[in-house]
């Protein structure tokens, strides 16, 4: 049998936080630097964590130079574990089911795509009981530009599996136009969900292979991408 990586997004594919995110941004910004942001001005939902950090600071004149963006992180994943805890944040359809059908597919590793920092990765998934479903991942510690992060993924399964994973068996899954960039920068399976801020026809235009409305009907998500029927 043909192994796929399947990765997914977290945000807003997998969970909504109840705004814990955004809350500790903005958190963190007023805590080290004494800046206060509403976030209307900076593309959230997509980006990778790090690229955020280097976002805020340069609009507030403070230099994104290591120690800066470090000293921001830093804070942030200290309210975001705080936030996380009292929001009332949510799975979204089709989890965790999906990912016990996708675990039961002799052919099929799961791992994540995530503009998340491991940290926070780790922290949303443990407070959603989902911290041990996936074999490897990708993150903002890896790079700032989320088109660069399959490569990490693909290295990851290798290592983690013992197997290779061509683009052509990676399917990133994602809320956002830039989850299908991402996909499509190496040539990988870009798959929409709209469970974001973006509609199917926004996915769809952004060049994704396939758009979900959510990922509640399971067998038909499989069966869609070709996953149970790998030779």
């Amino acid at each position: 049998m043909t192994p796929k990586l399947v990765l997914f997004d977290i945000d807003q594919t997998i969970i909504h936080s109840g705004g814990a995110g955004q809350k500790a941004l903005i958190l963190a910004l007023r805590d080290r630097f004494g800046r206060d942001e509403d976030l209307s001005n900076v593309e959230i939902h997509g980006k990778t964590d790090v690229w955020i950090a280097h976002r805020l600071l340069e609009l507030h004149g403070i230099e994104p130079h290591p120690e800066n963006v470090q000293r921001f992180l830093d804070a942030y994943l200290e309210h975001l574990e705080a936030q996380l805890a009292v929001n009332n944040g949510r799975l979204l359809p089709g989890f965790p089911a999906i990912l016990h059908a996708l675990a039961a597919l002799p052919n099929v590793v799961v791992g994540l795509l995530t503009g998340n920092l491991r940290r926070g990765a780790e922290l949303k998934l443990a407070r959603y009981g989902l911290l041990g479903h996936f074999a490897c991942g990708a993150y903002a510690d890896d790079s700032l530009d989320r088109n660069k992060l399959v490569p990490f993924a693909q290295q990851r399964a290798r290592d983690a599996c013992g197997a290779d994973f061509p683009p052509e068996n990676i399917y990133v899954i994602g809320d956002t136009p830039h989850d299908i960039a991402c996909a499509k920068a190496v040539g990988a399976h870009g798959v929409g969900v709209a469970t974001g801020s973006y509609s199917r026809a926004a996915l769809k235009a952004a060049g994704a292979d396939h758009v979900f409305e959510d990922l509640s009907d399971i067998q038909s998500v499989i069966a869609t991408l070709g996953l149970a029927h790998s030779k």
